[in-house]
């Protein structure tokens, strides 16, 4: 695998030496951090930098275990035939297996991942009898967004505590601009323009957001903008709109687009 073939990723600390060691040793990684801060697009490039297969599966509310290990399917001769699951995959298989906002999931289903999470590195699968011992080259990687947690939406201290764990930030102003110049190739000051207005947005205190805008947001507007499209419209439709469904609060948010790009 060349340079080219790795998906851009700006360092911000000693993540990449920690995901190494982590794989060295047998670790399991959490990795901690808001919406479109880099999570996903990180275990990528780890996984690409360490010439691994990269296995994701997009957590949700109806992820059951069978989803993740497997479960028996009926052939086309009317015969049962065993069908495995992701995490099985990864397994037998080896690489990276990447549970990608891990709480989204039923806590009865991420139980399963235990035995994967430990010193014991098997998984059991009742429904075939078997027991599989995760080789050399696999890694389980969890990631999760904090600001969503509530009561019922946490990780179990009992899942939490056998990870070693990182966690992500929105990356500093000038990271993010290179970062939008690099994914994008806008110019300078567009990639200036659109991370003050993330930071000034990020800041607001009197407007009630569920989330404030990503970096994957403003890469987004970058790449309307860099295409030809108007910057006020590029950032409404890119990352205001997505932000918020309450006319009176876009239209607060829109004046610090308009301040930025003047109108």
């Amino acid at each position: 695998m060349t340079q080219q073939d790795i998906p851009y990723y700006a360092a911000a600390g000693n993540e990449v030496s920690l995901f190494e060691q982590a794989w060295k040793n047998h670790l399991p990684l959490l990795i901690k951090g808001p919406t479109g801060v880099g999570k996903t697009r990180f275990v990528a490039h780890m996984a690409a930098r360490l010439g691994l297969p990269l296995h994701t599966v997009a957590c949700h509310d109806d992820l059951t275990a069978a989803d993740l290990i497997g479960r028996h399917l009926i052939g086309d001769n009317g015969t049962t035939y065993w069908s495995d699951g992701p995490l099985t995959r990864a397994v037998r298989q080896g690489g990276i297996c990447y549970l990608d906002e891990i709480v989204e999931a039923r806590k009865d289903t991420t139980v399963v991942i235990h035995p994967l999470a430990d010193h014991r590195r098997t998984l059991p699968i009742d429904r075939t009898g078997e027991v599989l011992h995760a080789p050399d080259n696999f890694m389980l990687v969890v990631s999760y967004n904090p600001g969503y947690q509530n009561f019922m939406k946490s990780m179990k201290p009992s899942t939490r505590q056998r990870f070693v764990a990182l966690s992500f930030d929105f990356p500093a102003a000038e990271r993010e601009e290179a970062i939008l110049r690099s994914e994008t190739g806008c110019d300078e000051m567009t990639a200036r323009r659109l991370v003050s207005i993330g930071r000034s947005l990020r800041n607001l205190k009197d407007v009630d957001l569920e989330e404030v805008p990503s970096t994957r947001l403003l890469v987004y507007a970058a790449v309307l903008i860099k295409n030809g499209m108007d910057p006020v419209v590029a950032c409404r439709s890119a990352m205001i709109e997505s932000l918020s469904d309450d006319r009176e609060i876009t239209e607060t948010l829109m004046e610090v687009v308009l301040a930025t790009f003047g109108r």
